[in-house]
């Protein structure tokens, strides 16, 4: 598991899940609701949700654990992290699911 710690005054944001009050309509990959970090102006960054398998931010300060997700290093001024293996099955991602993660190191403590 990989875990970063986003800077003081952030926090977590969830997508509710939508179901369908249709009992005969199945949406198929349409990936699982987003998930945002929330900066202390307003501003939010989304993650890769289907990869997240720890999210806190009860101390003030959101904490995301990832799993699938490998640390590749400082690039173009960036932290970049890829997607190295999925964690669900396809049918339950998005086909449009991205395969790199970049943060600027303002937005991370950790």
């Amino acid at each position: 598991m990989m875990l970063i710690h986003f800077v003081p005054g952030t926090r977590l944001l969830r997508e509710p899940l939508v179901v369908s009050t249709l009992a005969a309509l199945f949406i198929v990959q349409n990936g699982p609701p987003g998930t945002f970090v929330v900066f202390g102006d307003g501003s939010s960054v989304p993650l890769p949700t289907d990869q997240i398998v720890f999210g806190d931010d009860a101390d003030g300060s959101a904490h995301v654990g990832f799993g699938g997700m490998s640390f590749v290093g400082l690039q173009q001024g960036e932290l970049t992290f890829d997607r190295v293996r999925d964690l669900l099955p396809a049918a339950q991602l998005s086909p449009e699911r991205g395969q790199r993660m970049t943060l600027s190191p303002a937005m991370v403590v950790a």
